[in-house]
């Protein structure tokens, strides 16, 4: 049989430690062969909030895996801890097409070449308050957003005019 891609519904929060359960029992049948690769589609951003590096799941509740289906490692998969099924049928679930594999895999190679970037939460036009620096607590419009320099530039009112200043997405918060 040929290798090909699963969708694996796991339980929300736990995909990582489904993953690695996973491979423990691979290695502990010696299915090294035929269960090659076990993916957790996720990507690191920075928290606006808390400005810590977070890893955020493309899928949350859900990985793929890359193996040959039989009746072993059809087992070995739905018996593992914190995993509850194949997506579709339970007996013969149908592979992943590999054109969205291969849109996941470039998500996933598109994050492990950049930095961890923040999340972009702020829209043209919104009114948010300034959290750090010489303008602190005050209040303005957002002008324009640069994804790449994680950047904001938003116009404030000082003395009856406007002023235009470009801050980074941790330096603003939104107006509830």
């Amino acid at each position: 049989m040929a290798m090909r891609w699963y969708a694996v519904n796991t339980l929300s929060g736990s995909e990582e430690r489904a993953r690695q359960a996973l491979e423990q029992r691979v290695k502990m049948y010696g299915l090294d062969d035929r269960i090659r690769t076990i993916l957790v589609p996720s990507e690191t951003v920075i928290d606006p909030k808390t400005k810590r590096k977070v890893t955020r799941r493309f899928f949350p509740g859900y990985m793929l895996v890359e193996m040959e289906l039989d009746k072993q490692t059809l087992h070995v998969v739905q018996d593992t801890p914190k995993i509850i099924g194949f997506v579709g049928d339970k007996r013969n679930p149908p592979p992943v097409p590999q054109s969205e594999v291969e849109k996941i895999t470039g998500m996933l190679k598109k994050d492990t070449e950049e930095a961890p970037r923040p999340v972009v939460n702020f829209s043209l036009g919104e009114e948010v308050r300034l959290t750090e620096g010489p303008y602190a607590s005050m209040s303005g419009i957002v002008d324009e957003i640069n994804e790449a320099r994680g950047k904001l530039r938003v116009t404030i009112t000082i003395f009856g005019r406007p002023v235009s200043t470009e801050l980074g997405f941790h330096q603003v918060e939104k107006i509830a």
